[in-house]
């Protein structure tokens, strides 16, 4: 069952980017695994899905009416844990958010959602932005708190900008050059992981600046980066994020000078929704944009320059 759901959502992800290699680039899998699960997926219904002409997977009829069946149950199965009877379903928000966007921006958009709403249950679903976008392009979520994609959106969707987050090169504290392609070329090179769009915001700096690095771990998780840096484990280029302001005080930090690169993090939502609670929780998400903890500030605490 799970080989089926996966092979579904490579079905949808063809369908939406267009070809099997972009398919793939959007997914993190490579051309020749989405060819293998399209094969599999065909020998199961016992028919061909696509009319292999020219270079772009263009679906023929009964693949158009698999694609809608996919979307319908990758939407029940994303859905499983909710409310069966529709008295039970009433008043339920479900939103998905990154691990940064959690503790931040989400937690203080719940407190004013709460008090308007005391009765309305929320369930927040983890996920790579990735992920929650698909989720919330099936309908399986309302709305995701996400980092920006590096492609256009369909355009049932919609993008409400909250916050942008510049990127720096973390150091161990012990570092005194202050020069960021000097130091990502002589140190291990902690990778951002390239299958999330902020990572792949990293790999574009380095493949522009034409600069080479010693690759060693690489890993979505961003806390564990910071504290493997502080450990002297190696350098990462990171997002300067108010979550993550914990581990940034334990290294150093460096402006990527004359290459900056941000990610801009907001949230994406069905366009043609009318829900009120999607609505209200998006204005809390942006009132909350403007805040940042009592704790102290976001910017990195130990700059290098």
């Amino acid at each position: 069952m799970n080989e089926m759901i996966s092979e579904l959502r490579t079905l949808v992800a063809i369908a939406r980017y267009g070809t099997f290699a972009a398919a793939g680039d959007r997914i993190g899998l490579t051309q020749s695994a989405v060819s293998g699960h399209m094969r599999r997926l065909e020998k199961h219904l016992g028919f061909a899905l696509f009319a292999r002409t020219g270079r772009s997977a263009e679906l023929n009829e009964a693949g158009q009416q698999v694609l809608g069946r996919a979307r319908e149950m990758l939407a029940l199965a994303d859905n499983l844990g909710a409310p069966v009877s529709q008295e039970e379903a009433y008043g339920l928000l479900r939103i998905g958010a990154i691990a940064s966007a959690q503790p931040t921006i989400a937690k203080r958009a719940l407190l004013p959602f709460h008090r308007f709403r005391p009765g309305h249950k929320v369930h927040i679903a983890p996920g790579t932005s990735l992920e929650l976008l698909d989720r919330v392009d099936t309908g399986a979520l309302d709305l995701a708190i996400i980092v920006r994609p590096d492609f256009g959106l369909p355009r049932h969707l919609r993008w409400i900008r909250l916050v942008s987050e510049q990127f720096v090169l973390a150091v161990p504290p012990d570092v005194e050059d202050d020069k960021w392609q000097d130091i990502v070329s002589t140190r291990p090179f902690l990778r951002y992981n390239r299958v999330s769009f902020g990572g792949r915001l990293v790999d574009r700096l380095l493949e522009r600046t034409g600069t080479a690095v010693m690759d060693w771990v690489e890993i979505d998780d961003i806390p564990t980066l910071l504290r493997m840096v502080a450990e002297g484990m190696g350098v990462a280029i990171v997002p300067d994020a108010e979550a993550h302001r914990g581990e940034m005080k334990k290294v150093g930090c460096l402006p990527l000078s004359g290459q900056e690169i941000v990610r801009e993090i907001g949230i994406v939502a069905q366009r043609a929704s009318q829900n009120r609670a999607v609505t209200l929780f998006i204005e809390n998400c942006i009132e909350a944009s403007k805040q940042q903890d009592p704790a102290g500030s976001a910017s990195c605490p130990n700059p290098k320059s």
